[in-house]
């Protein structure tokens, strides 16, 4: 049976071929317009929580300006636990002329304070738990020492900004931030020399705000770090018009 159409006549197969275009086009469109809402849904999540993290990653760099301001390196960072703030700390190396008191340790040692005298048990059986439920925000790569007593207290996420390519724990130099033996950090078969100390690891995220720690470092190191021996104290290069410099 023929079929009488404006542009004359047209085989049956004819029209169904366009009705199938059709019903594909609509379902293609359908699907992008599924596709659009879900990519519109994940952008405002994801963005509220990049807008978490940045925000955390700020009051991380107000403690590092802090140091900075102490002539101290210009380390900061904070704690936090349920989306609150509950330890800050900042390097005071110079100031207590303890190298170990770095911006991690200090707000370590803030939060277990708050957790001894809120704590109803004795003082010396405070519980480091509660550091699983801890993400870390600071404005340079842990070090070594750094990443490994985050790695031991069970910490949950760790958030950075610029690496350290010297003494960095999570990734530059070692992995302390990986499954492994804590003094070492090498992984469980390969810590053989001495008895294994098993970690849980942590979640590493770099790069926040890496140019702006970046330029913390440089304005500490310009003048030269004006607490450290004279010997070690790097002498700054004066510019010279016949060197091009």
């Amino acid at each position: 049976m023929l079929i009488l159409t404006k542009m004359g006549l047209a085989q049956p197969h004819t029209l169904h071929n366009k009705l199938v275009r059709q019903l594909w086009a609509i379902e293609r469109l359908h699907s992008i317009c599924s596709q659009i809402m879900c990519r519109l849904g994940s952008i405002s999540v994801t963005t509220a929580a990049d807008n978490s993290v940045m925000n955390f990653m700020k009051l991380a760099f107000a403690e590092a300006k802090g140091a900075l301001a102490r002539l101290e390196v210009p380390v900061g960072c904070v704690i936090v636990k349920d989306g609150e703030v509950i330890g800050r700390g900042s390097n005071r190396t110079n100031e207590t002329r303890n190298a170990t008191r770095h911006a991690e340790m200090e707000a370590i040692d803030m939060v277990l304070c708050l957790w001894q005298q809120s704590s109803t048990a004795h003082s010396d059986n405070v519980s480091c738990e509660g550091f699983q439920q801890c993400d870390l925000y600071v404005s340079c790569e842990p070090c070594i020492m750094c990443a490994s007593a985050l790695s031991l207290l069970g910490f949950r996420k760790v958030y950075y900004g610029c690496g350290n390519d010297r003494f960095g724990g999570c990734g530059s130099v070692l992995d302390m931030h990986s499954d492994g033996c804590a003094p070492c950090g090498l992984s469980y078969d390969q810590a053989e020399a001495h008895e294994v100390q098993k970690t849980r690891g942590f979640e590493c995220v770099g790069g926040l705000m890496a140019d702006e720690a970046v330029a913390l470092f440089q304005g500490f190191y310009e003048n030269g770090n004006q607490n450290a021996p004279r010997p070690h104290r790097p002498v700054r290069i004066e510019k010279s018009p016949k060197l091009g410099l």
